[in-house]
């Protein structure tokens, strides 16, 4: 093995190639909601936690909305899905929402309890995984108008396991969703910001 000149052995190649391979960026997308405090705020800074994650390299956010509890008790909750680039493996990216949860005082009493906040690890890249931890696509994304209709706002042509975006949203059509706007009581739609972190 060569020394380099440093009378050292240098340590053996990656692979025996020389090279190593960089981490794999996918397209990871995130449901985001909340029914307890104060959703919004909770909503906005946790998209902020998210862009801040390691190996996130942009992300993009749904416009926000309200919508009923699904199979659940409470206030209304305040939805939004999150378009992220990373390079994090889909365990390690559900782990990491898993802490931002946390920080926000995520309890889980009951089955389908209201929540401070709820991140769901919806798609990551084409991955299909069913494990106790993690299941991809996530299982009911596809009967959920409040998290198709926010896909459909990023990716209106997205395609899905269980079928088109469109034909799964149109599916949904009894279920209320209210898009709200950038700021509490206006009607406009928020344009797209500058930098890393976008909002539709």
């Amino acid at each position: 093995m060569s020394s380099g000149g440093s009378g050292k052995p240098l340590p053996p190649r990656a692979g025996g190639s020389g090279f190593i391979r960089p981490p794999k960026r996918v397209f990871a997308y995130i449901g985001l909601g909340a029914n307890l405090g104060d959703a919004r705020a909770v909503l906005e800074a946790a998209t902020r936690d998210i862009a801040d994650l390691p190996r996130v390299q942009s992300i993009e956010r749904s416009p926000l909305y309200r919508s009923a509890p699904v199979d659940a008790d409470g206030p209304d909750f305040i939805n939004a899905v999150i378009k992220a680039e990373t390079t994090l493996e889909a365990e390690d990216l559900l782990r990491a929402l898993h802490g931002i949860e946390n920080r926000y005082g995520r309890e889980r009493p009951y089955q389908n309890a209201p929540r401070t906040l709820d991140l769901d690890l919806l798609l990551h890249g084409n991955e299909l995984r069913e494990t106790a931890f993690l299941t991809l696509p996530h299982p009911r994304m596809h009967q959920r108008a409040f998290v198709l209709q926010p896909l459909h706002d990023l990716e209106p042509d997205l395609w899905l396991p269980h079928g088109e975006l469109a034909a799964l949203l149109a599916a949904c059509g009894d279920q209320n969703l209210e898009r709200l706007s950038s700021e509490p009581g206006e009607a406009t739609t928020p344009p797209h910001e500058p930098g890393e972190l976008k909002r539709r």
